[in-house]
C-alpha cells in the first residue's frame, strides 16, 4: 500500500469516526483482533473491516504480524500515540462529566488483586479510602496478577495491586512494599530445630506451594533449578491461609512471603528466614502506560505508601517461632 502525501490526507468527520480508531487502539494494545473484538463486544469481522478501512483512508499499513501478535508498524506507532488520548478522552467523557459535577466523592473505582493481596495488603488501604471517600463505589476484582493485567488492558479495571517479576512494555509497575521469603514448618519439624539450614535440606521435604501459574511457584522452582538441587512438591493449593493450615497439620513445609504471617501463627507454626536462597517479593501498583488515571484511582494510589506496614523481623539467628 503506497503512502499518501501529507497534504492529501483528509479526516472528514463521520458519526462513527471513533469506531475504527477504537478498534485500532484495542488491537494494538491487546495484540490480536479476537481479543479486541471481545473487549469491544463486537465481532471479529467488524474489527477487521474497521482496521482495513482505516488503513485505506490513511494510505499506510498500520499493523503487522510478529509471531502470534499483531504489532504496530512505524506509522501505526505514530497513529497510536495520537489516537489513544483522543479515544480515551471521548470514551471517558461521561465519567469525567460526572466527576466534575459530583466531585471526587462520586463515581466508582475497580481494583484488581489476587486473594492474598486482598486479604493481607489491602484492608488498611481500603479502610482509609472508604473513610475518606465514602460515596465512591469501590469494587475489588479477585484475580491473579496475570489475569489482572489482561483486565487492565481491556479497561475492565482501573489499576492492579500485586507482585510482578516480568513487566510488559505496555504497563508500568511501581513496587512499594517488600516482603522477605520465609520457610514455614510445623513447630516440631526437623528443619525448625536445625542449627543451620541448607537448600539441600529444604529440598528433602515435600513442599506445599500455590499453583504453578502463580509467581511463588515459579520463583521457588527457579531457585532449585538454578542451584540444581532436587525438590518435591507434595501439594499444590491456592491461598496462603490454606497453605498455613496444611503445614500446621504436618502435611509438608512451604516457602511463603512474610506478608501472610501474623502474630496468631506463632503457636502452630515455626518460621525460618531463607533470604540466602530465595528472593524477596515486591508488591505495588500496576497501571497501563498512557492511560489517564481518574481522580478516584489517583486518590487510592496515594494511600498505598510504605509506612502503612512495618516489616516484621525474621532475621534473628536460629529459628524464629511466631
Amino acid at each position: 500500500m503506497t503512502s499518501k502525501s501529507l497534504s492529501d490526507l483528509r479526516f472528514p468527520y463521520k458519526s462513527d469516526r471513533l469506531k475504527p480508531l477504537r478498534a485500532f487502539c484495542q488491537t494494538t494494545r491487546l495484540g490480536s483482533v479476537s481479543r479486541a473484538a471481545e473487549a469491544l463486544y463486537v465481532s471479529q469481522p467488524a474489527i477487521s473491516l474497521q482496521l482495513q478501512a482505516l488503513e485505506r483512508e490513511l494510505g499506510v499499513k498500520l499493523l503487522e504480524r510478529s509471531g502470534r501478535r499483531l504489532v504496530p508498524t512505524r506509522e501505526g506507532e505514530v497513529l497510536y500515540a495520537l489516537a489513544v488520548p483522543l479515544v480515551e478522552g471521548l470514551d471517558g467523557l461521561p465519567a469525567a462529566f460526572r466527576r466534575e459535577v459530583g466531585g471526587l466523592d462520586a463515581g466508582e473505582l475497580t481494583v484488581a488483586a489476587n486473594s492474598s493481596t486482598i486479604l493481607y495488603l489491602l484492608p488498611r488501604i481500603v479502610d482509609l479510602f472508604r473513610r475518606q471517600h465514602p460515596d465512591v463505589r469501590l469494587r475489588l476484582q479477585d484475580a491473579i496478577t496475570a489475569d489482572g493485567t489482561d483486565l487492565l488492558r481491556s479497561d475492565a479495571v482501573d489499576l492492579v495491586v500485586g507482585s510482578m517479576v516480568d513487566v510488559p512494555a505496555d504497563l508500568s509497575y511501581a513496587p512499594v512494599y517488600r516482603f522477605d521469603p520465609i520457610l514455614l514448618t510445623p513447630p516440631d519439624h526437623a528443619l525448625a530445630r536445625a542449627k543451620k539450614l541448607s537448600l539441600e535440606e529444604i529440598g528433602r521435604y515435600g513442599l506445599i506451594l500455590p499453583p504453578k501459574r502463580q509467581i511463588t511457584y515459579r520463583l521457588v522452582d527457579q531457585v532449585f533449578q538454578q542451584a540444581r538441587v532436587p525438590y518435591t512438591v507434595a501439594l499444590e493449593v491456592g491461598g496462603w491461609e490454606v497453605i498455613k493450615q496444611y503445614v500446621a497439620m504436618g502435611m509438608g513445609i512451604s516457602i511463603v512471603s512474610s506478608i501472610c504471617l501474623d502474630d496468631n501463627d506463632g503457636e502452630r507454626l515455626a518460621t525460618r528466614p531463607v533470604t540466602e536462597w530465595f528472593p524477596a517479593r515486591s508488591y505495588g501498583v500496576v497501571v497501563r502506560k498512557g492511560k489517564v488515571l481518574s481522580p478516584q484511582a489517583r486518590a487510592f494510589i496515594e494511600l498505598i505508601r510504605p509506612d502503612l506496614f512495618v516489616r516484621r523481623d525474621h532475621e534473628d539467628a536460629g529459628h524464629s517461632e511466631r
